[in-house]
């Protein structure tokens, strides 16, 4: 097997707790987005379209079907004799309450044999959690060309946000002279976006030395780039302009959804030139009634509109019946909305049905509500 400049690895072993029941039964990488993608289609369409051969996603909770699912490498035209996706379980089993990883970097620690393997230069590493487009050969063109040992993919944000985020403060140059975790008063709003590209040499040796350090964390953001650091090591920030979204709660996962509507939406799915890949739909296109009233509006093919849609995005299948009310909401794949019903400011989950002259949601409440079973219809 032929030796990768580099090779990247997913995390996505994260439980999305603040996901709620949408988590319950698989990972939060495998939640569906956008209509007919899942989250992890982002991370590994930008390995595809970047040029990157071989990629490693590394599961743990609730992993069999998202292993299945990234095991499928042809989806993302990564199957052939030199490259492919491959899904990569802990060595040992994870309970409902116990993960196997440590941290961040100790997921990469347990799995050193398997990118020794493909003996890479440098290796990239990424959150399988994020919305995003970006093409991470020109990061990897700017880690060699600042003769990094640590490259950190990072993006302004409002200062008064900053504090929910790790904070790279940086020089003039862009190299990091300071790391702050979610700090009470940040120095800057240069935040980490989870995509690090490191001098696989360099890091491999801190990673070892780390394993056995009973005081570590064993995570990237607090132990291994502030070691770098420590060591007088090059480590620089790679500024990136264009649409993020951590999609970790209810409220942004909506919102993220929402973003599809504006034509001047960065992210744009339609883009030939830069395109998410996916699972094969096998569906029938839309169907929109003589009935259908519709102004603004994500159908996604294999949807059925009778009703009245208004300023909502419908995943695959979704179904709003004649006389049917959808507004500024989210319709996940196979939701049905039946005759008379109503449905406001709502995250709809996978399959649920809401039944005739139901009346779900708030234009007035805080959060977006998550409908997340069926709702009895009105008798």
């Amino acid at each position: 097997m032929k030796q990768t400049e580099m090779l990247a690895m997913i995390l996505a072993g994260g439980r999305g707790s603040r996901l709620k029941t949408l988590t319950s039964k698989i990972a939060k990488p495998a939640v569906s987005f956008g209509g007919k993608y899942r989250i992890i289609d982002f991370p590994l369409s930008n390995c595809a379209n970047s040029g990157l051969d071989v990629v490693g996603v590394l599961t743990q909770y609730e992993s069999v079907f998202l292993s299945s699912y990234v095991s499928q490498g042809r989806y993302w035209g990564l199957d052939t004799r030199d490259s492919g996706v491959f899904a990569i379980a802990p060595r040992e089993k994870a309970d409902a309450d116990l993960d196997v990883y440590r941290g961040t970097a100790d997921a990469i620690s347990q799995n050193i044999d398997f990118i020794d393997t493909y003996n890479p230069e440098y290796l990239l590493v990424l959150s399988g959690d994020h919305i995003y487009k970006m093409n991470y050969s020109k990061m990897l063109a700017y880690h060699k060309e600042h003769k990094a040992d640590a490259t950190i993919a990072v993006i302004g944000v409002p200062m008064k946000e900053a504090s929910r985020f790790g904070i790279m403060n940086a020089d003039e140059n862009d190299k990091i002279y300071e790391f702050q975790e979610k700090p009470k008063h940040p120095k800057s709003n240069l935040a980490s976006m989870g995509i690090y590209i490191f001098t696989w040499k360099t890091l491999r040796k801190l990673l070892l030395q780390d394993v056995n350090n009973e005081k570590s964390s064993h995570d990237f953001g607090k132990d291994i780039i502030p070691a770098l650091m420590a060591a007088g090591r090059n480590v620089f920030a790679y500024r990136f302009k264009g649409y993020w979204k951590d999609v970790g709660t209810i409220d942004s996962l909506w919102e993220a959804n929402m973003d599809l509507l504006d034509h001047s939406n960065e992210l744009n799915l339609s883009d030939p030139t830069w395109r998410v890949y996916s699972e094969d739909p096998t569906d029938l296109p839309q169907y929109i009634g003589p009935d259908a009233d519709i102004d603004t509006a994500y159908i996604t093919q294999g949807c059925r509109v009778d009703g009245k849609v208004m300023n909502s995005v419908l995943f695959t299948n979704a179904r709003v019946d004649y006389k049917a009310v959808v507004k500024d909401t989210v319709l996940m794949p196979g939701v049905t909305v039946m005759e008379g019903a109503k449905v406001t400011r709502a995250l709809v989950a996978d399959g649920v049905t809401i039944g005739k002259g139901a009346k779900v949601g708030s234009a007035n409440s805080a959060e977006i509500l998550l409908v997340d079973s069926d709702v009895e219809g009105v008798k």
